[in-house]
């Protein structure tokens, strides 16, 4: 086991002299009991030496050792002399204490007052309101330039994201889809079985799913699958510089980047949205038959006989548009994100809520339009 002795020197200096073994299976002393000593020592000394020349073996317990005793001699404005450790111990106590601690980065903001956190807040609106309208113009105008073949477009890459976006996304849509049918399936036999009317359970699990909760349900499950995906390349991109690299070889971004992964999920979406519609009439079915004294034969009649082909592109229609919404977001957080690792996590997050934000909201908008055209 490691031992110190501490010796007073010429001219007023203190040495500290390190014996035996420092290292952390034999155990090393803490500087607890030194410190007193150390610290009126130091008071009174310019220097302080350390000495492990009588060291037999060597590791962590020394450096901290050191590190305290460099604490102790700064705090009574002593010098801490370490000459005499051996050259890698010497090395390691440089690279501890080239750097100071960093007490700025620990100060507390200074608080601010209602009227500046508003206007900031306001700003921030402002900017990032201006930002979506460039980005939505820009993907308009290469959504022009694709129709005209004037984009630099690249359908191996759109195919490819149509891969990933659709068909590797039909089993998770079919499970929460079916798992939804059996929520409505079973809200609405509880409720009508009590009036005799068991068989518009049929009826509530079609019309509930055609007309919103297909497309709400799938565009929630894109915008957490896809949206994040989205966002996270592209975040991933902009912090190697690759993004960089396409505008300084005269490629667009936009085209090369977001079209594709745009033009793909608006594509897709519609699929997922008839892949879920059937799914969760599939689970209202399943609740039906087996709690109700219902047929399969008569639940699938009632349900063909509940929606009507406008009720079934409606919910088509809503999930073109909610796949829009969604490439958007995720490609516009991506490309908004910041050069760090920790920003695309951030951008990633932040590209979830604004989709699942921006799904909700068009699909008020468009719960009033229909209302106002009696669609």
């Amino acid at each position: 086991m490691g031992t110190f002795l501490l010796h007073p020197k010429a001219e007023g200096a203190i040495q500290i002299e390190l014996r035996g073994d420092w290292t952390i299976a034999s155990g090393a002393p803490t500087p607890e009991g030194l410190e007193p000593a150390l610290q009126q020592a130091a008071e009174a000394a310019p220097k302080v030496h350390l000495d492990g020349e009588k060291l037999e073996a060597w590791g962590s317990p020394l450096i901290s050792f050191a590190l305290s005793c460099h604490e102790i001699c700064q705090s009574a404005n002593a010098r801490l002399e370490v000459d005499a450790l051996p050259k890698n111990a010497r090395r390691l106590l440089q690279i501890a204490t080239a750097v100071p601690a960093n007490t700025e980065a620990h100060r507390e903001e200074p608080r601010r007052s209602l009227l500046y956190c508003v206007g900031r807040d306001a700003i921030q609106f402002a900017t990032s309101a201006v930002q979506l309208l460039s980005f939505v113009g820009d993907c308009a105008l290469a959504s022009v330039r694709l129709l005209l073949g004037r984009a630099r477009f690249r359908w191996r890459d759109a195919l490819l994201v149509m891969q990933e976006t659709g068909a590797e996304a039909l089993p998770i849509t079919a499970l929460i889809s079916l798992l939804t049918g059996l929520i409505l399936g079973f809200v609405g036999a509880i409720n009508l079985e009590s009036f005799g009317a068991a068989i518009l359970v049929a009826d509530l699990v079609a019309l509930g799913m055609a007309r919103e909760l297909g497309c709400i349900m799938t565009g929630v499950i894109v915008a957490g699958r896809t949206g994040a995906a989205f966002a996270a390349q592209l975040g991933a991109m902009k912090v190697n510089e690759e993004i960089d690299s396409l505008v300084t070889f005269g490629f667009s971004p936009i085209e090369f980047l977001a079209l594709p992964r745009m033009l793909a999920l608006m594509l897709m979406m519609p699929f997922l949205c008839v892949f879920a519609d059937f799914f969760g009439i599939l689970g209202g079915l399943i609740v039906t038959v087996l709690t109700l004294d219902v047929t399969v034969i008569e639940y699938l009649t009632q349900s063909m006989n509940a929606i009507s082909f406008t009720d079934f592109m409606t919910g088509v229609v809503k999930g073109a548009c909610f796949g829009v919404l969604i490439a958007l977001t995720g490609c516009l957080k991506g490309i908004q994100c910041r050069a760090s690792a920790a920003a695309v996590g951030e951008a990633a997050t932040s590209a979830v809520v604004t989709a699942i934000t921006a799904i909700v909201v068009a699909d008020a908008i468009f719960a009033v339009i229909f209302h106002l055209l009696e669609i």
